[in-house]
């Protein structure tokens, strides 16, 4: 978000710049009909007291909506177009509220940043989808985690793990690297690439068949365990359309491996993703 904030801080002083001319006009007017009356001229505007930008404000909001292209489950071959609202808010440098959780930076000092988090797991409903009847619900539910990251010069490179409270219970760990640059005044771009791991029980939930399941689904048992399920590789752009309206699209691609991609819930392997909004910035 700092690129919008130097972009806001552009056009804010263009703005003012402007102002200050209209104010500086109609100073000299109003001094020169004083001097037709005979009252002494009104003191010159003093438009160096108003040159200076006015303080940067310490919080961003943007509010807009969007959709997203996805499987219709983790490993489906099947896809849905899902609407989504979405409020993003930052205060300061050390939290940010967005459709993924809040994020409260707890220490940061030269790029380096340990932060906590508080999301959720959104579950999986054995109605989602055909090849899912007979394995049952995994409810949805709350995590807490935590994240480490450096940043330089537009670069990220990060590390997070996530435990879920009730629902599949899982552990989850993200390994991941991110860049962005601005392109022009307008345009922002960006990549990033990750690996996902998980515990037993994440994959026990998600990718598991157990004797009682298969005999309702019809598909043969499974047993997956703990290890790497998932690399993720995506590209974004932002694109300013004015002083607050701004556009966000990204496309994406991940790759199911280990027991994850073995499992024979999963249709394919090869998980692509497209996503759009359209958002307001106060």
């Amino acid at each position: 978000m700092s690129f919008i904030q130097r972009t806001d801080r552009r056009l804010l002083a263009s703005a003012l710049y402007v102002t200050l001319a209209i104010a500086g006009t109609v100073s000299t007017t109003l001094a020169a009909d004083a001097g037709l009356s005979g009252q002494p001229p009104e003191p010159p505007f003093d438009q160096e007291r108003f040159n200076k930008e006015k303080p940067e404000r310490n919080w961003s909001l943007i509010v807009g909506a969007g959709g997203i292209y996805e499987p219709e489950y983790e490993g489906s071959g099947d896809f849905k177009v899902q609407p989504v609202p979405f409020v993003v808010f930052t205060y300061g440098e050390w939290l940010e509220i967005d459709p993924r959780g809040v994020t409260i930076t707890a220490f940061e000092h030269n790029g380096f940043a340990l932060a906590a988090k508080v999301g959720y797991e959104g579950g999986r409903d054995e109605d989602d989808a055909d090849r899912l009847r007979g394995l049952g619900d995994i409810d949805f539910a709350a995590t807490v985690g935590a994240k480490a990251s450096y940043k330089w010069d537009g670069f990220e490179i990060y590390a997070s793990v996530d435990q879920t409270i009730e629902g599949s219970e899982s552990l989850i760990g993200t390994f991941g690297a991110e860049y962005q640059a601005p392109v022009s005044e307008r345009l922002i771009l960006g990549a990033g690439v990750e690996a996902v791991v998980a515990n037993d029980k994440h994959m026990q939930s998600y990718f598991d068949v157990t004797a009682a399941q298969a005999a309702k689904s019809g598909l043969p048992e499974y047993k997956a365990e703990a290890g790497l399920k998932r690399v993720n590789v995506s590209a974004s752009a932002i694109y300013l359309l004015s002083e607050n309206w701004l556009i966000r699209g990204e496309a994406g691609v991940g790759f199911l491996t280990g027991d994850a991609a073995d499992s024979p819930i999963v249709e394919e392997k090869t998980q692509p993703s497209a996503s759009l909004f359209v958002g307001y910035k106060f």
